[in-house]
């Protein structure tokens, strides 16, 4: 596609082309004209998705879909972020809102969009990995509280998916929505699922080094730690100040 020079047989390009000459503006026309044919193709590929994409977005937003209930972890998360928010008089639903998507959504649900290899014993060729681009980038669209101005000079990974993005933002709002009105989760009924579910995988991880991994970051940020533990009433009664000051010595000491 890239005419060669004459007299060395190549010809070089900068990291931007240059328009100054007519050989280089006929090569844009015909670089126009295959973006529409792929444009084409891009639309029918897309509408063969569709429903693809729509049932995974209906799946993730969705509070009891077909059948599956929420994770007592995503409640329980997300009403300590609304107890923060109110804690610290925080009463702006974008902010509440930007918490909630970063925490799940962005966070988690992005990675596994975008890398099917981490779940799925699969190859992820280049093509694919393109795709699942575009797919994971609406899904952070819809994530968004911000409205996206979208104009003809737009990536046409904005531009595919532009009239389903409001549609999917709904999903998303609702979704938070329904799980601000589900019934509170104790801390007794989150340990005690917290303890079946390191008893149903007890075998599959390292508990010696998830430990380890957290006592580096407790040591990284110790003074700030124990300051927020003194000031913190149910912290205080616990008594998990000195009970964590015990486990440094005790670690140190063992060092």
């Amino acid at each position: 596609m890239i005419t060669p020079d004459l007299e060395s047989g190549t010809k070089l390009w900068h990291l931007v082309k240059n328009h100054d000459h007519s050989d280089q503006r006929e090569g844009d026309r015909g670089s126009k004209m295959v973006s529409e044919i792929y444009l084409t193709r891009l639309l029918a590929t897309k509408g063969t998705l569709q429903k693809f994409v729509d049932d995974l977005f209906e799946t993730i937003f969705s509070t009891a879909h077909r059948g599956s209930a929420l994770p007592l972890a995503i409640k329980y998360m997300f009403d300590f972020l609304d107890e923060q928010a109110d804690k610290h008089s925080i009463t702006d639903y974008d902010v509440r809102h930007t918490w909630k998507s970063n925490c799940l959504p962005l966070r988690f649900w992005v990675n596994v969009i975008k890398n099917p290899q981490f779940v799925f014993d699969i190859h992820k060729n280049s093509i694919t990995d393109a795709c699942l681009s575009v797919v994971a980038q609406t899904f952070m669209d819809s994530c968004s509280t911000s409205e996206h101005k979208l104009g003809k000079d737009s990536p046409s990974n904005k531009l595919l998916y532009a009239k389903d993005i409001p549609n999917y933002k709904s999903w998303v709002e609702r979704y938070y929505s329904d799980i601000s009105r589900m019934p509170a989760i104790s801390d007794q009924d989150m340990s005690a699922y917290l303890a079946e579910q390191s008893r149903l995988h007890l075998d599959q991880f390292n508990s010696m080094s998830a430990l380890h991994e957290i006592y580096t970051y407790i040591i990284k940020y110790k003074d700030e730690i124990l300051s927020a533990l003194q000031k913190d009433e149910p912290s205080r009664r616990q008594r998990l100040r000195g009970k964590l000051e015990q486990v440094i010595d005790t670690m140190a000491l063992a060092s």
